[in-house]
């Protein structure tokens, strides 16, 4: 029988157990589950600890892979019960990292626990970047909590401002509904983060009219509830990033009889944000209100938004959606990492930080080697994924003893992305926007009104990058000729004439 000395000493064993893992990863995004998932099919003896900020994890469902690197997928929420049971060896925590001691090799959370780690891997992705803080009537889109609240908002909303031109602002324009818009961004064409001005003005006939019933392909979702409504540790700490088809499932209409209407302000970026007592008591503020009704100067708004071309639009909520800026306070603060100049956590061609046993991936990190020739990190789901698998591959190998082995992966020899704009599929290749080409380059260019549009970049008579909207069915064939660097000086401009079918031309 098991005296008193006995048994406490047994549960001190059991809860220092229970509190020490071979490795921890930080994260219930897409980079820290594929992490975990990665060092779970590597590490098959070794206790891995995910740590999530939400009890909902995101799970890559669907994948297909489309070329030799451009590769597509879903993104799921699912219960932490359904990592740990594919992944026995795998053990996942709700809890928010309040401090990091690498020199101790313990990580420390908001319920007061402890976890110790032999290796460590940091995927806590972004936080939005708010063009006013604490403001109750500007939203940032992030995550699915901060979806919920704009579907909340927008079902009593006559009129939103969207602010930002990335991939959310533009799937928003795109999805909302019974709405009156009011798109402002500081660029001359819409989307210009992925797409360039004759690629706008293909998608500018969409920005009016019905969507699209057509899309990419049906999505399914099991839809996961969280007891009590709660998705977050706190209310100051935001969940995983959404995935490519976030808005599946969430009815966006506004309070409008119309269908909708979209009015983009180019070139401009927020001068401030008044209450509508503050708008009310600078009288000449009422000479640069922009009124789409005569009601407009009667009907007061809850708020009013003041761009930097003088123009004030009242409204009901501001969303802003003009990027994320790396998450690495709660490790950053008691320790000395190298940081990137937009505050990332800067990795070598093996994922390691400048911290002993600590790595990073997804939107936390900003790598520092030297990128292939057509390859550049943009903050994506599709960059997230494969860094995740990477990093877990290089920890595998540290533990092995064979770091030293490890060579980049091939995904990162040219840049991809599929993703969907106005009921389009999209395909970016290698560098799609000319970057880094300065003025060196030349365009190859077909379009057809609602169908598709075909981009291609060329230097020194071989294709750089591109852009494929609509069903082209190019994607394999640009990404072979930007790989191979083949010279195709001698199609010209007939690469991409319509008559000529270039797949079967070059397979």
């Amino acid at each position: 029988m098991m005296d008193a000395a006995d048994q406490a000493g047994s549960e001190e064993a059991a809860s220092k157990e229970d509190s020490c893992f071979d490795l921890i990863v930080v994260g219930g995004g897409i980079a820290g589950v594929t992490c975990a998932q990665s060092l779970s099919f590597l590490q098959t003896e070794s206790r891995i600890l995910l740590i999530s900020a939400s009890p909902l994890i995101k799970a890559v469902i669907n994948y297909k892979q489309l070329t030799k690197v451009l590769e597509e997928f879903d993104v799921e929420e699912k219960p932490s019960s359904y990592l740990e049971s594919n992944y026995p060896n795998v053990k996942v925590i709700h809890a928010v990292v309040t401090d990091l001691d690498s020199v101790g090799h313990k990580i420390y959370t908001d319920n007061d626990s402890v976890y110790r780690y032999r290796k460590l891997c940091l995927c806590a992705g972004g936080r939005p970047k708010i063009v006013v803080e604490d403001n109750p009537y500007v939203l940032g889109i992030r995550d699915t909590e901060s979806v919920r609240t704009f579907q909340r908002k927008l079902t009593d909303a006559r009129r939103v401002v969207i602010v930002g031109n990335g991939g959310i602002a533009t799937e928003l324009v795109y999805e909302l509904e019974n709405v009156e818009i009011v798109w402002a961004i500081k660029d001359e064409s819409i989307t210009a983060t992925f797409i360039d001005v004759g690629a706008a003005e293909f998608f500018l006939a969409s920005l009016n009219e019905r969507k699209a019933t057509a899309r990419f392909r049906p999505i399914k979702r099991e839809k996961y509830v969280v007891s009590g409504g709660e998705t977050s540790a706190n209310e100051d700490v935001k969940g995983s990033a959404l995935g490519p088809d976030w808005h599946t499932g969430y009815e966006l209409k506004g309070l409008s009889d119309e269908q909708r209407s979209v009015h983009v302000e180019y070139k401009v970026e927020v001068r401030r944000i008044l209450t509508q007592s503050e708008f009310m008591c600078e009288e000449n503020l009422r000479n640069f209100l922009v009124t789409s009704n005569p009601s407009d100067r009667t009907d007061w708004w809850p708020v009013y938004v003041e761009l930097t071309n003088g123009k004030i639009y009242g409204c009901d909520f501001v969303v802003s959606a003009t990027g994320v800026k790396p998450n690495r306070d709660p490790f950053a603060k008691s320790n000395n990492f190298t940081i990137s100049a937009d505050g990332g956590l800067m990795v070598d061609d093996k994922m390691r930080t400048s911290i002993a046993d600590v790595y990073a991936a997804g939107d936390l990190c900003a790598p520092t080697w030297e990128p292939a020739k057509h390859w550049l990190q943009m903050k994506l789901w599709t960059q997230a994924r494969q860094m995740g698998i990477y990093a877990g591959k290089c920890i595998d190998a540290d533990l092995r003893g064979r770091i030293r082995e490890m060579t980049l992966d091939f995904c990162f020899e040219i840049f991809t992305h599929v993703t969907q704009f106005f009921g389009y599929k999209v395909v970016l290749l290698g560098k799609f926007n000319a970057q880094d080409l300065g003025n060196d380059y030349h365009v190859l260019l077909r379009t057809t009104e609602g169908r598709e549009y075909v981009k291609a970049v060329m230097h020194d008579g071989r294709m750089q990058g591109a852009i494929l909207i609509g069903e082209t069915d190019l994607e394999e064939t640009f990404e072979n000729l930007i790989l191979n660097q083949m010279d195709l000086s001698r199609y010209g401009e007939d690469l991409l004439h319509p008559d000529i079918d270039i797949e079967d031309y070059f397979d």
